[in-house]
């Protein structure tokens, strides 16, 4: 009886065990990185979130809080465009930043989702006269670190 009891003690502990290890693994996959204090919009926050599909393709979430209106900067633009350097150092246009306010405060905010076959080394945003430009400004408005090596 007493081995039984062990043996089902046992198999509760590797159960446990095994599912704290998957959650650590799905975790792990997720990268996330803050964007970097500007000087062009100084009160912008903001981060980014890369994770793999089962595709293998790279899945890219990008939320940014208090981004001034694109039309209030000095160079006058007309939206925000977000890129990624992959790691083979080209530049990728991930698309346009979807701005919205809050339901019941005034705070800006901003987002993307995109997914990419290439793998992000930093993620940056510019402020562009048009959403589909080939190549970015060449004044960032933020910027990550690099994040993958």
């Amino acid at each position: 009886m007493k081995t039984q009891k062990l043996i089902e003690l046992s198999k509760n502990h590797f159960s446990g065990l095994l599912m704290i290890t998957m959650v650590l693994i799905i975790a792990s996959c997720t990268t996330s990185e803050s964007f970097l204090n500007s000087s062009v919009v100084p009160g912008a926050t903001g981060n980014v979130k890369v994770k793999k599909d089962g595709n293998q393709n790279y899945v890219i979430k990008v939320d940014i809080n208090d981004l001034a209106e694109v039309e209030r900067l000095q160079t006058s633009k007309l939206t925000y465009v977000v890129w990624m350097e992959t790691e083979k150092g080209n530049n990728e246009n991930l698309g346009q930043l979807k701005s919205a306010t809050g339901f019941l405060s005034k705070q800006h905010t901003a987002s993307l989702e995109a997914t990419s076959p290439f793998k992000p080394v930093r993620i940056f945003v510019t402020a562009e006269n048009e959403s589909n430009e080939r190549y970015p400004d060449h004044e960032e408005i933020l910027t990550t670190d690099t994040f993958y090596k």
